[in-house]
């Protein structure tokens, strides 16, 4: 449905011209966004023109849907204002802010958690652009931790804010993470992270509280900020990605926690690296190493490594790749069971640091070094990280084929389509899309075709 006409949209009509696409290039690309989002849209060049030229306003998702298609072809954010449809929208840039005011950060924490589960989850609907995290890596660089953030709240009603209010928010944090790492973040218990951060975690920023629970609780939301975006990365949702984790950067410089930081920047790192910005990628990891030296644990510094050498991977550079995973090897071993690492860290090891390193062969072309990491990865498969179980045995499908091993990557791809179907992450079906491509030179073989079969259920479910 769309609103009656209210005259030609000459910024729609101007900006469609500006980045090249016809009356039927957007609809194509506002259905497939929509499909994407499990909507189901029938828009053509008809309705396109009656956008334009007659100003009709589409209903729903759909004014993010346009922006997003026309954002992703020029490269940048364009917010629905630019394109003439500003009234369906009441917050186009909500989470995108990196105030420099402790208080104003509050505000744009507290915005997008509020926003977020009121039944309007289309308008996160925006085009992700990498440019976006600009800003906010930048101001985190040059002032990577807050000075007082006390707060007295004059309202008798606000909350006063202790240490075990923080405690709460910690353990759900906790909770969260184990419970994504093994079903994934589409599972159902997922939503319960931006719930927590509404209905729990936003009143306490907005209570009372000294300078020391305040830090505490700034980073104990911080950390609930970076897995909802996590969780939003890993569905496909990379438009609230990017604003979930722009909030978490803010929230870990108000917390002054340095690595916190680092850990988002890395987050941030990955997202970019995976939407096809790999010196970006590459940039961000390199930040969140630089700012850290000297601060974070061993471990800490070998992830971060880690994650740019994925980067430097995907941007092709061996070489650099190379170096950072040497690098990242080199810290890991300097970790001592007894350091302080912290709890969101709890994940990382050795099979971690195999795994990924895979994937960094993977990209480089190199599928005996892909094999050999591959299997050390997959050395210990465990329950409590389902979703990277999954991911590793894709990458060790496909290190298979490019060796010539058909038979062993059909197998390896069999058990991969099996993890997926007990988990809810888009990245993993994205993984396993990936192979089946790969393997389409090979279709008429029966493996393959059992493969394609295995996985049809998989495909064929709801994003």
């Amino acid at each position: 449905m769309s609103r009656g006409p209210r005259g030609p949209n000459e910024k729609l009509g101007t900006l469609l011209a500006l980045a090249g696409i016809s009356n039927a290039g957007l609809a194509r690309r506002v259905n497939d966004l929509g499909a994407q989002r499990g909507l189901t849209l029938r828009y053509d060049k008809t309705s396109v023109a009656r956008w334009v030229s007659k100003g009709m306003v589409p209903q729903g998702a759909a004014p993010h849907l346009i922006a997003a298609a026309i954002g992703n072809k020029l490269g940048r954010p364009v917010p629905l204002h630019e394109i003439g449809l500003a009234d369906s929208d009441p917050a186009p840039e909500v989470g995108l802010a990196f105030p420099r005011d402790v208080r104003e950060a509050v505000r744009s924490a507290t915005d997008l958690y509020r926003l977020d589960l009121t039944g309007r989850r289309d308008f996160l609907a925006g085009s992700f652009a990498v440019t976006a995290y600009a800003t906010p890596a930048s101001r985190w660089l040059i002032t990577p931790a807050d000075g007082s953030v006390e707060r007295h709240e004059a309202d008798s009603s606000a909350l006063r804010v202790g240490h075990a209010d923080v405690g709460k928010l910690r353990e759900a944090a906790e909770d969260a993470r184990r419970w994504d790492s093994k079903y994934g973040g589409g599972d159902w218990r997922s939503g319960m992270v931006p719930e927590c951060l509404r209905v729990e975690a936003a009143p306490l920023l907005l209570g009372s509280y000294s300078d020391e629970v305040g830090r505490s609780l700034f980073g104990a939301t911080a950390e609930l900020t970076r897995l909802a975006g996590w969780m939003a990365f890993d569905t496909g949702q990379q438009e609230a990605a990017q604003r979930y984790y722009i909030q978490a950067l803010r929230l870990a410089r108000a917390a002054a926690d340095v690595p916190l930081g680092g850990y988002v920047l890395a987050s941030m790192s990955l997202q970019a690296t995976y939407r096809g910005f790999a010196d970006e990628g590459v940039d961000l990891a390199q930040a969140a190493v630089e700012r850290n030296r000297g601060l974070a644990t061993a471990r800490t510094m070998s992830f971060f490594r880690l994650v740019e050498a994925r980067a430097q991977a995907k941007a092709g550079d061996a070489a650099a790749s190379a170096a950072a995973l040497a690098s990242a090897e080199m810290w890991l071993e300097r970790s001592r069971d007894g350091d302080q690492d912290p709890a969101w860290l709890d994940f990382y090891s050795y099979d971690r640091l195999a795994a990924d390193a895979a994937e960094c062969y993977r990209d480089l072309g190199s599928p005996r070094e892909a094999r050999r990491f591959t299997e050390q990865a997959l050395a210990r498969p465990t329950e409590e990280f389902v979703r990277s179980h999954g991911l590793r045995l894709v990458v060790s499908a496909v290190a298979e084929l490019e060796s010539g091993n058909l038979d062993a990557a059909c197998a390896a791809g069999v058990r991969a389509v099996e993890v997926a179907g007990r988990i809810s992450s888009a990245r993993t079906t994205e993984y396993v899309k990936d192979l089946l491509h790969r393997l389409e030179p090979y279709g008429h073989e029966p493996r393959v075709i059992e493969l394609r079969e295995r996985a049809r259920p998989l495909l064929a479910a709801p994003a």
